[in-house]
């Protein structure tokens, strides 16, 4: 199998990031975590996994992801969360992809566990996630939220999913939410065309039915009514930010 680095960013996954860690130490000729100031001992417990820890500021997701990559000894590379972990599906279908690879960028779906029960429908599945690359001909975006991996090559799909089980309650789901579109907002173009009340409107209506009706997210139950709930609450705010932001310049 080629060697490759899983490469996880960290702050304060100290109850978290084990299972992690445990999911991959089997098959990664190395394992670094990017830490950003943990205080509860997140550092000591990735170096007794046989992690090698790195030290540094926090510049936002995408710039920090890659820093993660651009540490890493090998040129491919696995990303993954803190809170993430390979199934033993995907782990069996990553060892064989790498075995002759047939691509030099491969995706997999996400798995996201959310109060108590793994949506497998509507906007939290299949999530499809491009995590295993060749840094040579990917790298992930400079975006402070919602990064993604910028692929100059064909992509491969693998079996098996990555589980994301996501140990934060509700109610801190929510202040990273509220986080999250506030940068969404700060990433828009101050310039473009004014928010008005029917985009408003229109964004979650339209998820809503995208991923509620038309991809079933009813079927993943309160779990999946919740999820969406949220996602609709986060496009209209996300839109209503930008509009003030809009209104502050004038």
């Amino acid at each position: 199998m080629i060697p490759f680095s899983v490469v996880i960013i960290s702050k304060n996954e100290a109850a978290t990031i084990v299972p992690c860690l445990e999911s991959v130490a089997a098959l990664a000729d190395e394992i670094v975590v990017l830490d950003s100031g943990s205080t509860d001992g997140t550092q000591a417990v990735c170096a007794a996994h046989g992690a090698r820890v790195i030290e540094t500021d926090w510049p936002g997701f995408g710039v920090q992801k890659q820093r993660a990559v651009d540490a890493a000894r090998n040129d491919w590379v696995l990303c993954l969360d803190a809170d993430e972990r390979l199934s033993p599906e995907l782990a069996a279908s990553l060892r064989q992809a790498l075995a002759v690879p047939q691509f030099q960028a491969f995706r997999f779906a996400r798995a996201n566990r959310f109060l108590g029960r793994y949506l497998r429908h509507g906007e939290g599945y299949p999530d499809w996630s491009l995590r295993l690359f060749d840094r040579r001909v990917a790298r992930w975006s400079a975006d402070a939220v919602h990064e993604k991996v910028l692929c100059e090559t064909a992509v491969g799909t693998l079996a098996g999913d990555l589980l994301h089980d996501s140990a934060e309650t509700l109610e801190s789901y929510l202040t990273k939410q509220n986080r999250y579109t506030s940068l969404a907002a700060g990433m828009a173009d101050p310039d473009g065309r004014p928010v008005s009340a029917g985009r408003l409107i229109a964004s979650p209506l339209l998820r809503f039915i995208k991923f509620y009706v038309v991809r079933g997210g009813f079927l993943d139950g309160l779990p999946g009514l919740v999820h969406i709930a949220i996602g609709c609450f986060n496009s209209f705010v996300k839109y209503a930010k930008i509009r003030e932001r809009q209104l502050r310049r004038g």
